[in-house]
């Protein structure tokens, strides 16, 4: 996901999108545990959504810009 699909969010959707990819990254991890998952990537660009959902929210909390 983009930075900038990211930004054109509101703060309620980024939380619900944060939460979502935390519960992806989770049985991900899961999965890579087990030795199911097959493209062991897909961790590495959860993490770095997870990441670019987090910066963009202490931007606007820095900012105090609310949406």
């Amino acid at each position: 996901m983009k930075a900038s699909e990211l930004r054109e969010m509101t703060d309620r959707e980024l939380e619900m999108k944060l939460s979502e990819l935390r519960e992806d990254l989770f049985h991900l991890k899961v999965k890579k545990k087990l030795g199911e998952l097959e493209d062991v990537a897909k961790v590495q660009k959860v993490k770095r959504d997870i990441a670019r959902i987090l910066t963009i929210m202490n931007e606007r909390k820095r900012k105090g810009v609310k949406r």
